[in-house]
Order: C-alpha cells, then sequence, then structure tokens
C-alpha cells in the first residue's frame, strides 16, 4: 500500500463527491462539417463552457504514451493515462521497441512457438486484426513475425483476419489486403514457406468482443478460424468482393469467410500448432483467450478444442495472467490514482455501462482487475443493451446518471467517476444522425448531474478520453469533405481532436484562478481531481490544470 496523500496547503474546503466524468468520444472537432458534438443541441454543455474554467487536454499520440502524435487516441490508453496520471508507453510503443531491438524473438514465448513448428512439422496460426490503426494491432507488427518465422525455418503459417474498418477507412481491406498478398508470395518465393490467408471477417462480427457483451460474436470466430467453418472463397480479395455485394457492409461489419480448395479449408487449427493472437490490446483479446485457453468453459460448445501453444502480443490481464503466455511484456502501471486514494481512505465510486466498465475500474488501475480496496471502493456495472448502437443512441446513459444521482445525495462516496460510452460506440457507427443523438444524451445527463452535484456543494469536472463524435466525416487536407461515387466518406475512427476540461465548482471560493493551464494532457486530470478531493499530487505525476492563488 502506498502512503497516504498529504493535505493540500491553504485548502481547507473538502467538497463531496469530486465527480470526474468521461463523455467519451467527445472532442473539440476542427471543422464544422462532420462534427456532431458541434451540431448537437447541447444546452448543458453550452452553459458549462460559458460560466465554468475551461481548458483543452491532448489526447492522442505521445500525450497518452503512444508512438507518435499521428497515432490517435483511444479508450485504453486514455483511461490508463488518467488512472496513472502520468505518461506510460503503450502497447504500440513497446511492441515497435521489442521488435526493432529484436527482444520479442529472444523471450522463450517465440522460441517455444516456433520450435513447437519446428518439432512437430505444424503450423503457426497468426489471428488479429487486420489495419495499421496502432489501436489494437498494427499489421507491421504481423509482417515482422511472418519474416521471422520464415528465417527459422517454420514452413506453414495461416493468417486469420479481423477486417478493421472502425479504425481505419471503413472499407479500406482491400488496400491491406492486396499488398499483404504480394508480401506473401514474394515470402513464400524467397525462403519456400507456405504462408497464406485462412480465414476472416469483420471485427464487430467475429472474434473481438469484449466485456461478455456478446459470446456469439467469438463463437463465430471459433468456428471460422478453429474449425474452417463458414462460406468459402477461392481468396481474401474474393471474399471481401463477394461479402460486400451481397450485405452493403462496412468492412468491420462483414461476414465471416473461409479460404478453400478443392472445398477444404486451408487453415484449420489443429493439435500441435501454435496460435498467435497478434492484437497487443487487451479488452478485445481476453474472450477469444479464454476459449483457447480456460479448460472450463460455459460460454459456447467449442467442439473438438485442438491442443495448441497459444501465445497473446501482450499480457491482456496481469492479475488473472491471462494469457499464459505473451510475446511483450505489457507497462507495467503502478502508483495509479486509485492505490493513492485508497491509501488515503477515500471512498470511491466507479460506474459505466459494459462496454465501458471495464475502462472505469481495469485500464483505469493500471491494467490490474479487481478492487484495490474492497471496503473504500464500490464497482457498479449497467447491462449493455444488445442492439446495434445507431438503433438506440441514447444507450444507457440514463441508468449510469440515476445511479450517480443516487449516488451524489446520499453521501456515501468522495470520488466518483463515470463514463458515457455514446460518443464512442454511435461515433463508431458512422451514422450522424445517431451519434448527434448520442451527443445530445450526455448533454442532458449533464444537466441532471450539475443540478445534483451543485445541491451538495461538490465538485464535477468534465472531460473525455479521446475524440469521435466530432469528426464523423473524412476530410482532405485543405479541410474539404471528401466524398466517393458522390456519397460523403463516412469515418468511423478516433479523432486526433482534443478534448475538453471544465471544473464545474459551485462552491468556488478563489482558492485558485479561473484560467486553467493550457497545453496538457489527459493525464493531468488525476492531478486536478487530487486537488480537488483537498491533497497534494504526487510529485512525478502530470500538473494539475489549476493553478493555485497560493502557488
Amino acid at each position: 500500500m502506498l502512503e497516504k496523500l498529504s493535505d493540500k496547503s491553504n485548502f481547507k474546503r473538502f467538497p463531496k463527491p469530486v465527480l470526474l466524468v468521461i463523455m467519451d468520444g467527445v472532442g473539440y472537432g476542427r471543422f464544422a462539417e462532420g462534427d456532431a458534438v458541434r451540431s448537437a443541441l447541447t444546452p448543458n454543455l453550452d452553459w458549462l463552457h460559458e460560466h465554468c474554467p475551461a481548458t483543452s487536454l491532448q489526447a492522442h499520440g505521445t500525450a497518452v504514451g503512444l508512438p507518435s502524435d499521428e497515432d490517435m487516441g483511444n479508450s485504453e490508453v486514455g483511461h490508463n493515462a488518467i488512472g496513472a496520471g502520468r505518461v506510460v508507453a503503450q502497447g504500440a510503443k513497446l511492441v515497435n521497441q521489442s521488435i526493432a531491438d529484436g527482444s520479442i524473438f529472444e523471450r522463450d514465448t517465440w522460441r517455444d512457438l516456433a520450435d513447437n513448428c519446428r518439432s512437430h512439422d505444424s503450423t503457426m496460426h497468426f489471428i488479429g486484426l487486420f489495419s495499421d490503426g496502432n489501436v489494437h494491432s498494427n499489421i507491421a507488427h504481423l509482417r515482422a513475425m511472418l519474416e521471422r518465422a520464415a528465417e527459422e525455418q517454420v514452413g506453414r503459417a495461416r493468417i486469420h483476419i479481423l477486417l478493421d474498418g472502425r479504425d481505419v477507412g471503413e472499407t479500406s481491406a482491400l488496400e491491406y489486403v492486396d499488398p499483404f498478398e504480394e508480401f506473401l508470395r514474394e515470402l513464400n518465393g524467397a525462403k519456400g514457406t507456405d504462408y497464406r490467408i485462412a480465414s476472416g471477417g469483420g471485427r464487430m462480427y467475429i472474434t473481438m468482443d469484449r466485456y461478455g457483451a456478446n459470446w456469439q460474436m467469438v463463437e463465430r470466430g471459433w468456428n471460422t478460424h478453429v474449425h474452417g467453418q463458414g462460406p468459402q472463397f477461392a481468396g481474401a480479395r474474393e471474399a471481401i468482393e463477394k461479402l460486400r455485394a451481397e450485405s452493403g457492409a462496412i468492412d468491420q461489419d462483414l461476414g465471416n469467410f473461409v479460404i478453400a480448395e478443392n472445398g477444404e479449408p486451408i487453415g484449420r487449427i489443429q493439435d500441435h500448432d501454435s496460435v498467435i493472437f497478434f492484437n497487443y490490446r487487451g479488452d478485445r483479446a481476453l474472450e477469444i483467450t479464454a476459449a483457447f485457453e480456460q479448460d472450463e468453459f460455459p460460454h459456447f460448445d467449442r467442439g473438438q478444442r485442438p491442443h495448441v501453444a497459444y501465445a497473446g502480443m501482450m499480457e491482456y490481464d496481469g492479475d488473472l495472467g491471462v494469457p499464459k503466455k505473451y510475446l511483450v511484456a505489457p507497462p507495467t502501471i503502478e502508483k495509479t490514482v486509485g492505490q493513492y486514494l485508497c491509501a488515503s481512505g477515500v471512498r470511491s465510486l466507479a460506474i459505466s455501462e459494459t462496454q465501458k466498465f471495464g475502462h472505469v475500474t481495469y485500464f483505469y488501475n493500471g491494467n490490474n482487475s479487481g478492487k484495490i480496496d474492497p471496503d473504500l471502493e464500490e464497482y457498479v456495472e449497467v447491462g449493455s443493451d444488445r442492439v446495434p448502437f445507431e438503433q438506440r443512441p441514447w444507450m444507457k446513459a440514463a441508468e449510469i446518471t440515476d445511479r450517480v444521482i443516487e449516488a451524489v445525495s446520499g453521501g456515501d462516496f468522495d470520488f466518483i467517476r463515470l463514463n458515457y460510452p455514446n460518443g464512442d460506440m454511435v461515433g463508431h457507427t458512422g451514422v450522424y444522425q445517431a451519434a448527434q443523438i448520442a451527443v445530445e444524451t450526455v448533454d442532458l445527463c449533464l444537466g441532471r448531474l450539475r443540478k445534483a452535484v451543485e445541491k451538495v456543494g461538490g465538485v464535477m469536472v468534465v472531460s473525455a478520453d479521446h475524440g469521435n463524435a466530432d469528426d464523423m466525416y473524412e476530410h482532405d487536407k485543405n479541410g474539404g469533405v471528401k466524398h466517393e461515387n458522390g456519397v460523403i466518406k463516412v469515418k468511423t475512427a478516433h479523432s486526433v481532436n482534443p478534448v475538453p476540461c471544465l471544473i464545474f465548482d459551485p462552491g468556488f471560493q478563489g482558492e485558485y484562478r479561473r484560467e486553467l493551464r493550457q497545453g496538457l494532457g489527459i493525464s493531468s486530470l488525476a492531478a486536478t481531481c487530487i486537488e480537488l478531493l483537498g491533497f497534494e499530487p504526487p510529485k512525478d505525476y502530470d500538473p494539475s490544470v489549476l493553478q493555485w492563488e497560493n502557488n
């Protein structure tokens, strides 16, 4: 247990509670056209901007531990940064470093998987998100592993591709498939290997479910990758083109497919094979990992479960030790806000619906499951609806708000952190009207929270983990909206826009300046909340947005 935080000098007022409200996917857009936040009716958010201290925070790139400022932020690294109070090198950066210095291939995990294939003359399988979106994975990592496998005389590999269309262009799959097929042809020709794409499908249709929201996705992926069950095609390009023509679906929603020759799948996963799930982000990797690793598995009938050597790109859950083997060690995030507050006796509530529950708990707590101190913490998960988000863009925001207002009024908590997923999850659908409604839903909830906080004399910090709904259209370098066949090109990925930081403090007595610090990242939310709770932030935390009159 960490040492207790010291009291903040000359700040005797201790408001109860301090709320940290994360408007997931709500940023400050650069372009009016395509900005569903700007075009939404948001009287409560507008009021906060007009009457409260405000600044903007960076929520992407190096500000959240990603390799470069061209990399979009995401909810996982965002909540890591918010909970850590400082910038921590994240998945993509760690994997990049380990590939660059070769350490990924020197670890026992890689050696064991490669040795397994050589000793059994078996196949090395790679499953993961097939793009360079740098949120869950990067196709460059896959290429590097295949090149190394070929050098180490692993003769046969099969790749099971999960189409993106979410962190990259919504119909960009062939921009990745065609060059990759050429890469495989060249590698096979130079090394005499047999490396081929074996199966695939959209990331929101197979394999990549999270938080137990829809195990049927994982079951479809398991049957596709492992058993070779699904519509058969001669190649990935043919599969994508025909499935698009039949369904009209964008990449993330495209159906599953199996590559076959003479009616036989070319890439079933069988006994003694090696399997690498090459996503480095944990939330959408845990369920498929469980299907491979757990002996007792109640979620669906796996059929004949092959005995394989399995590994993830990274450790997805440090507390649970999942997966058992991984290629790159995850960031070790210690001294989190949650740990400090528990050491200081602060009573905390964390709440969201299923889609983001893990973000205000697991990711916020430094990639660790479970409570830090059950006597001081309560975690509330509101079950998400299992319907397409564009059909119900209000999601569970009202239910979250009901529970938070109850907690504020009851006085049982000093610190409450909550996440409204609407701007992000609905933004990912690309449906503009739905995204507007999502933002307006969150705005209504902010108005309700404001009244509850004002009634008890608390403080509300309103921010976000990254943008999304603020940038719903693709733009060219001059800011013009892109079109394809006369139709606006929809953007389903996160934005690289800054996010709000608003301080609603009805009991304000001039302790700090109304002008907040500029040029900070979302990691500064930690020190901000710690100060508003009446404590001095740890010295290694990024600075608070507050500028104190006595400093």
